[in-house]
């Protein structure tokens, strides 16, 4: 398997964890989500390089050979309504903005490599209007007719987080959900109070005295701030409900804990999106806050390994 745009490493950590699969190559251009992958898998060849910069020859002469399956997260930014900056056209989020024609450098290696699967992640916005038909186009032009859109909720395959995603493939994906949903206080449990040197990226997120006092005011399930995106209002520093599975982990946002008046650390985060406590996050604390965001949850990742594995591979 293949990694593109790899992040962390939420979705070869599913991919993994599902035993069918490992990553031969990761490539991503953040140097700390690159140190984060490699820690997390050191028998992977990761690439800490521009995507443009890398030809599938590149990828298949350091994997020993042509992947099987290629997974990917090109960025979401140019597509998501939570940027109040992306293209007012639909197209030119695909074809104009220099995020947005990552999208296209994924088809491009794709169809350079020729894996038998491939999966790539990314907003339901991607969606939207012209876009899906234009995505159809470019995944042909590479060789691939069939094209499928799975639209997957995280939450129904065990991430204790809400998260609407849609995974594209040239083959149809659909999990069997799990049974029940993993509230906050499920997901919070057994941890040591942070700053415990027991658990990796349990670190206190420092407050002001100010910001303190307003943290201890707000109820559950509402929101110290709120920020205006491209056609939608979103909260931030919201005070998590114990019972209830958390909102959206974004790289931007932070949590109040449902209890005490403090943010939740960057491994409280990550237990919300399913990540297992050894997975390590390397880098500055914002850093770490975004590429536990930016990951696909490694439960529903499994999910898809699973299907995958068990559909097509055998």
């Amino acid at each position: 398997m293949v990694d593109l745009f790899s992040g962390a490493g939420g979705f070869s950590r599913g991919f993994e964890d599902s035993g069918y699969f490992t990553t031969i190559v990761a490539i991503d251009c953040d140097r700390a989500s690159a140190r984060s992958f490699k820690a997390n898998f050191p028998r992977s060849q990761v690439l800490c390089e521009d995507i443009k910069d890398v030809s599938g020859d590149d990828i298949a002469y350091l994997g020993g050979g042509r992947p099987t399956v290629i997974i990917g997260s090109p960025p979401c930014e140019p597509f998501t309504g939570a940027n109040p900056r992306r293209e007012p056209d639909p197209l030119d989020r695909l074809y104009k903005d220099p995020m947005g024609r990552l999208t296209l450098e994924f088809i491009r290696i794709v169809g350079e490599l020729k894996p038998k699967i491939f999966v790539m992640e990314n907003v339901p916005a991607i969606m939207d209007g012209p876009l899906k038909d234009a995505l159809i186009k470019e995944f042909k032009s590479v060789g691939y007719r069939g094209l499928f859109f799975n639209v997957l909720l995280a939450e129904n395959y065990g991430t204790p987080s809400h998260r609407k995603r849609v995974f594209i493939s040239n083959v149809p994906i659909s999990p069997r959900p799990t049974k029940r949903r993993i509230c906050v206080e499920e997901a919070l449990k057994s941890l040591p109070p942070p700053g415990s040197v027991s658990v990796p990226n349990h670190d206190p997120v420092p407050m002001s005295d100010r910001k303190l006092r307003r943290v201890a005011a707000i109820k559950r399930g509402r929101a110290l701030y709120y920020y205006e995106g491209a056609n939608k209002r979103l909260p931030n520093y919201v005070r998590l409900d114990p019972k209830r599975i958390a909102p959206t982990v974004l790289g931007c946002s932070r949590f109040i804990h449902p209890y005490e008046n403090r943010l939740l650390t960057v491994r409280e985060q990550a237990r919300l999106m399913g990540f297992p406590d050894d997975h390590v996050f390397l880098g500055g604390r914002d850093e770490q806050f975004n590429q536990v965001g930016e990951a696909v949850p490694p439960p529903l990742a499994k999910a898809i390994a699973l299907y995958i594995a068990e559909n097509y591979l055998r």
